[in-house]
């Protein structure tokens, strides 16, 4: 098959892929291509221009490729020095990357590939970051994350977006900035990329503990949905302590894996945690209302329609936590919630049961 040689494809056709393609697609000076793994659904981008399944409504430019051949696309960006941007959930991370290692394999001349990815999390399993996966396929690669506070609709639409582009290789963050940075979309840089993947994945476990936590029926209303909002749930008081308290969670976490402290007071750490606990479009905000209404797991899972990263996250960052001798507890009360141990009533409850302690601790 003919090698493809686009300056950036984004592999993986969801939300957030389609997204950032399109938004590069606008204003890259050179090709842009959206890769799905599927072929019908690929057909089916390029024949309506409209991503009907995750972003209904929201057109394609006329500039974006799209294309379902993987082997030549991951050609055609190897041998040209091309940007690849993954754009899976982080149960396939591995499996691309590994697929990317591959096709460079068969060009030992060309130049590392340059590779970077969208997906928050810790692989289930082994527990690893991103760039710790990365680092094992793909050695010789130079490799980055780009992270922070982002629905997919709202850069679809054209609203302001930030993200940070984390790589221990400035030149590779720089070829981010230039590929993403221009119209509603600005990319800001950092070297710490530990912190920004910690940051990634535990907001999503901390807005699972939110949900539940707003979704909770106040004490004598018998959870009545025709109260309002601030009088719903544990309460406007409870939410800020409890992101607040996300937050430490997440920074005793991180700096225990090397991060620095300072990275979780920008966009990957308290600016995804606010907007992923608070935001009417968050998924995994949605997993906690609807834990905190009694509906099983399962029947969450199936009616979002998407992947709730921190269902499958919350388990692998209480494991790390632990082997690390880092106290999380919102984290292991989600986790229980999770796993059918305890109501949310008794997790709340026994958080609330909590000796006092200092802050800082």
């Amino acid at each position: 098959m003919r090698a493809l040689a686009p300056t950036l494809a984004v592999l993986g056709a969801g939300a957030w892929g389609t997204a950032v393609a399109a938004h590069a697609a606008r204003s890259s000076a050179g090709e842009v291509v959206l890769w799905a793994r599927d072929a019908q659904h690929a057909a089916r981008l390029a024949r309506t221009r409209e991503n009907t399944r995750y972003l209904p409504g929201v057109k394609l430019p006329p500039e974006l490729g799209v294309e379902h051949r993987l082997d030549p696309l991951l050609d055609g960006l190897i041998a040209s020095g091309g940007l690849i941007v993954l754009a899976v959930p982080m149960a396939a991370l591995e499996a691309l990357l590994r697929q990317v290692a591959a096709r460079a394999s068969l060009q030992p001349d060309a130049p590392p590939a340059q590779v970077a990815w969208l997906c928050k999390g810790l692989q289930q399993g082994s527990g690893r970051l991103g760039h710790e996966i990365a680092e094992d396929c793909l050695p010789g690669a130079r490799h980055a994350v780009l992270s922070g506070p982002t629905f997919a609709l709202e850069l679809a639409r054209g609203q302001p977006t930030a993200l940070v582009c984390a790589s221990r290789d400035a030149a590779l963050s720089d070829a981010c900035v230039r590929a993403l940075h221009h119209g509603p979309l600005r990319v800001y840089t950092s070297d710490d990329p530990v912190g920004v993947e910690v940051g990634g994945a535990v907001k999503n476990v901390m807005a699972i503990a939110t949900g539940i936590a707003d979704g909770l029926p106040l004490a004598g209303t018998d959870g009545a949905v025709d109260a309002e909002p601030a009088q719903r749930g544990l309460g406007l008081n409870a939410r800020a302590a409890l992101i607040t308290r996300g937050l430490a969670e997440m920074t005793r976490l991180g700096v225990a894996m090397g991060a620095r402290a300072d990275t979780f007071m920008g966009l990957s750490g308290l600016g995804d945690l606010v907007l992923t606990a608070t935001g009417d479009l968050s998924r995994n905000r949605s997993v906690g209302l609807g834990l905190a209404a009694g509906q099983p797991l399962e029947h969450i899972l199936q009616s979002l329609g998407h992947v709730a990263e921190g269902v499958r996250c919350a388990p692998a960052v209480l494991e790390r936590a632990r082997r690390l001798q880092v106290g999380m507890p919102i984290t292991e009360a989600v986790v229980e919630v999770l796993q059918g141990r305890l109501s949310p009533q008794e997790a709340v409850s026994r958080l609330l049961a909590r000796g006092a302690r200092a802050e800082a601790q």
